[in-house]
């Protein structure tokens, strides 16, 4: 074989290998919401079939949010130790025990089943941000772009068909919920191609690993960029749990309702691609950080004191902020840290305590709504949230690293 042919067969196999990975991370970033999106539209018919309190069903969905804010702190120590792609890949395997387990038909189970595939779905949470940071840092917006919709397509999917599989197929919630094991499933075969190279991927990165000790909690840049990533993921689940209810206090019917929130989430999509690329070409992301802030305080105000005859502008105001926002945050955990270790920390950082807030903000939510009996003073506190992402932003989209800086 001539050197030219040689150096050919090179470049076709390296493309090959980044066309696995990319495939690889894609279908597991599927994963990463739609057993939890598809738990929503069930809730009921979950809590009814098995004779349980709202209470404990209102569990079903914030167990794996806890899950996900303790477990995230320790996702990067257990990286490094073990490897990115083996902890992926054991990860998948217990993300599809979890679904499978949950859909067994009893509490015991429902509730097992639940933490197993949060603490799964928590790892991956943490390193998939961190692994395009190592594999691609030339193209980082782009697959922070590619891995944002994938997980937020599909999240939107399980939302819109549970009922559907549920009820008019006739599989139950048991089948409705552990249809999404077959995607797991799938996952971990396309996976499973990354372990041939993990030998050499973890020996390359021995260097990184010996400059990356930064105390992260020391730094103020790396606050800024964890409470981003906390406001914009409370601001989401507030929405995503009372949004239908606050409309219908305003005269809109219950169907009504489920539409303007699936139109919330798919006018997100287009923007959790497009602003990670856009973000990707900037020195600084402040303008970036404005345009979310901005659309999602428009949004919240056209909710309070607008007309219902510009519903659908509010709402879609809304969407397209917590695109700009989701995008910015994913992004922010490679744009601020000089290796993929560095990047690990921070979004185990940021998304405990992001998790932490969305866990606790939809119960807040309502809360001030039982104690004012009135929308109008938890909307302002989406309001408030809404310029301290502004003020935090503007400090996370700062061109600097979290070792540059106390």
């Amino acid at each position: 074989m001539s050197e030219n042919q040689a150096t050919k067969s090179t470049i076709n196999i390296h493309k090959s290998s980044v066309w696995v990975i990319v495939v690889g991370i894609i279908f597991i970033a599927t994963n990463l919401r739609a057993p939890l999106t598809s738990v929503g539209p069930l809730v009921g018919v979950i809590r009814d079939n098995l004779h349980i309190s709202n209470t404990l069903a209102g569990m079903i969905t914030t167990l794996p949010l806890l899950a996900f804010a303790l477990f995230s702190p320790f996702v990067p120590r257990l990286g490094r130790r073990y490897g990115m792609e083996l902890l992926i890949l054991i990860s998948a395997i217990f993300l599809t025990i979890g679904i499978i387990l949950r859909s067994l038909s009893g509490v015991a189970t429902l509730y097992v089943g639940t933490a197993i595939l949060g603490l799964a779905i928590a790892i991956c949470n943490v390193l998939l941000p961190s692994l395009i940071k190592r594999e691609f840092p030339t193209q980082l917006g782009l697959m922070t772009g590619v891995y944002s919709i994938a997980m937020n397509l599909f999240g939107a999917m399980a939302s819109g068909i549970s009922i559907p599989i549920a009820i008019r197929l006739g599989f139950g919630w048991q089948g409705a919920l552990g249809i999404w094991g077959i995607l797991s499933f799938i996952a971990i075969l396309l996976w499973l191609p990354q372990m041939k190279h993990r030998k050499g991927r973890t020996t390359a990165e021995s260097a990184q690993k010996a400059g990356s000790g930064v105390n992260l909690w020391r730094s103020s840049l790396a606050w800024q960029v964890t409470l981003f990533m906390g406001l914009q993921s409370m601001v989401f689940y507030v929405l995503i749990a009372w949004l239908p209810e606050i409309l219908k206090q305003q005269g809109i019917s219950a169907d009504q309702s489920g539409w303007l929130l699936s139109i919330m989430q798919l006018s997100l999509l287009p923007f959790t691609f497009i602003v990670p690329i856009i973000a990707g070409r900037m020195s600084s992301q402040r303008s970036l950080v404005t345009i979310a802030s901005t659309l999602l305080l428009s949004g919240t105000l056209g909710l309070l004191y607008g007309s219902l005859n510009f519903i659908v502008l509010w709402i879609v105001l809304l969407g397209i902020g917590g695109g700009f926002a989701f995008g910015l945050a994913m992004m922010f955990f490679g744009l601020r840290t000089k290796n993929a270790h560095q990047a690990a920390e921070l979004s185990g950082m940021a998304q405990s305590f992001g998790y932490l807030l969305a866990a606790t903000g939809p119960t807040l939510f309502g809360y001030l709504h039982d104690v004012t009996t009135s929308w109008t003073f938890p909307l302002l506190l989406l309001v408030c949230a809404s310029v301290l992402l502004f003020i935090v932003g503007l400090g996370a989209a700062k061109d600097r690293h979290i070792d540059s800086i106390k």
